[in-house]
């Protein structure tokens, strides 16, 4: 049984090691992590590089550049603990083993640098990783439908992600927020995602959905209470329909993905949490602390008892309706 488990797990994993070859981010990639590789140790290409060692030997690895090595099989080592999926190991393989063979060229020769790292900033401009495009009971909003769709039944129960297509680790989170998606979706529980790489003023914009919106300006009778002018003009609602996403989209932020709990339409949990000073406190995004940290099974059995007595017959899914074309979202093929 020691010998057949593997070899079953591996005869498993050939689909998708067939599918991931089949893309050419991954061969390309894999391509770039082992040029020094391969350029150090194929004898038609070694030959004439210069060497450190001793014996003057041109294909064989000097000392310096096994220090590199080591050090680079250390870093990835450690990132990878966190790692959840298959993707993410991959993923910080390929980002770490590209920037040891950046300095391994540059070391070697400086015109062999600029040429792989001329090589690796065409290939992050042409070759972008592939998206999750597998099922999901997941809508989609834009800057203009998101309000509309948490105000229009207070009694559904929404996990919303707010995620960009730039970040690798949204891009590793997706399949498991889908599978979320697939188990505990239901018609009082609902999913949906937004794009805050592409509709920024979701992530950055704080208004009013009710009072606020609409209402006569603060000094005049019948004014909110809640309503406050700044100095620029903007209005600041500081009632409880006012939502704050507020979801940094920085390059270098830790925000992303984030995932929002809404209940009654207004914002009661959030991951990873922001402390005091405004940094985001680390947080993994597995599918046990998902469903841990929202109570997403206690929120399903809510979600089905309170939607039994308003249930008149069976409602489509969410994800079929996504994908017939909704006037309030956003459908896959848009994403």
């Amino acid at each position: 049984m020691a010998v057949v488990a593997p070899l079953l797990a591996l005869l498993y994993s050939v689909p998708g090691l067939l599918r991931w070859l089949a893309r050419p981010y991954y061969p390309l990639s894999a391509l770039l992590a082992t040029a020094f590789l391969l350029v150090r140790k194929v004898p038609p290409l070694c030959q004439g590089l210069p060497s450190q060692r001793e014996d003057g030997n041109p294909c064989d690895f000097d000392w310096r550049e096994v220090e590199i090595l080591m050090f680079l099989s250390a870093i990835v080592m450690m990132k990878n603990r966190r790692s959840i999926t298959v993707e993410q190991h991959i993923g910080n393989i390929f980002m770490f083993s590209k920037v040891a063979n950046a300095i391994l060229f540059f070391r070697l020769d400086i015109r062999m640098g600029l040429l792989y790292l001329t090589l690796c900033i065409v290939f992050l401009m042409t070759c972008k990783p592939p998206l999750y495009m597998g099922p999901e009971y997941i809508k989609y909003f834009s800057d203009k439908t998101i309000d509309e769709e948490l105000d229009r039944d207070k009694r559904v129960t929404w996990i919303v992600e707010f995620f960009a297509n730039w970040s690798s680790e949204c891009q590793s989170f997706a399949p498991i927020f889908a599978d979320l998606s697939l188990k505990y979706n239901c018609s009082g529980l609902h999913f949906g995602k937004v794009d805050v790489g592409r509709y920024t003023d979701v992530s950055t914009r704080s208004w009013g959905r009710t009072a606020c919106a609409a209402g006569p300006a603060p000094g005049q009778p019948g004014s909110p209470p809640a309503c406050l002018p700044q100095l620029v003009g903007i209005t600041v609602c500081l009632s409880p329909s006012c939502h704050r996403y507020k979801v940094s989209t920085s390059p270098l932020t830790k925000q992303l993905p984030t995932l929002i709990l809404f209940q009654g339409g207004t914002e009661t949990m959030r991951r990873p949490q922001i402390d005091k000073k405004g940094r985001a406190v680390s947080w993994t995004f597995s599918e046990e602390n998902v469903i841990r940290e929202f109570n997403l099974n206690e929120l399903y059995q809510k979600a089905k008892k309170q939607s039994k007595p308003r249930e008149e017959g069976p409602e489509e899914p969410l994800g079929a309706q996504a994908a017939g074309g909704n006037p309030g979202g956003e459908t896959k093929k848009d994403k």
